[in-house]
């Protein structure tokens, strides 16, 4: 009888740590190709600020019950800011805290919607970066944003969220870090 309780309960407790799903999403976005912009080794000042009213990256949507939300497993800002770092400097320029060039990069939006039916699901990514440059003399304001989505059978699992989102920003980055206009107006 006790080998009978003994069985029962560990096959409980077996079941339910195999049905705990992740509770964070692992973003690792990657340095795009970026072309070589200048070769005077301009200084550039960059600020990455985070403005979203969330911290949550991806969100379940479960008709009438409470959306699920699931939170990034490091700061975004952290991973933007060093991303679009690594960027600029790949383009040529030297990035340094005291520069008349300044750029502040604002994470507006970075959110996945998710909607599960009996049949499949469907995730809607929206990633939205404003970029504002400043020289001694003039502000440039540019809106740059990334639209997906994704849809399968059964339920999202959490790396295909996070290889749609890390290929999201990608491109985006891609997108603003080879701006002709940006990187024109970085060097005026």
């Amino acid at each position: 009888m006790k080998r009978l309780i003994l069985l029962l309960t560990t096959s409980v407790l077996l079941s339910a740590c195999a049905n705990q799903t992740p509770s964070h999403i692992a973003l690792n976005p990657q340095v795009p190709e970026v072309q070589k912009q200048t070769s005077s080794h301009q200084t550039l000042a960059i600020d990455t600020i985070d403005t979203r009213s969330a911290n949550f990256i991806v969100r379940f949507n479960n008709d009438d019950n409470a959306a699920k939300l699931v939170s990034p497993s490091e700061a975004p800002r952290k991973q933007i800011d060093s991303l679009f770092r690594e960027g600029f400097t790949n383009a040529g320029y030297q990035i340094g805290s005291s520069s008349a060039k300044h750029m502040q990069i604002q994470l507006e939006q970075l959110l996945t919607d998710v909607t599960e039916s009996t049949f499949g699901f469907e995730a809607k990514s929206n990633i939205i970066i404003n970029v504002i440059a400043k020289n001694s003399s003039q502000e440039l304001t540019k809106r740059y944003s990334a639209r997906g989505t994704l849809s399968g059978p059964f339920s999202a699992d959490f790396a295909t969220l996070e290889l749609e989102m890390n290929k999201l920003l990608g491109q985006l980055s891609g997108d603003i870090l080879n701006d002709p206009e940006l990187n024109q107006f970085i060097q005026q």
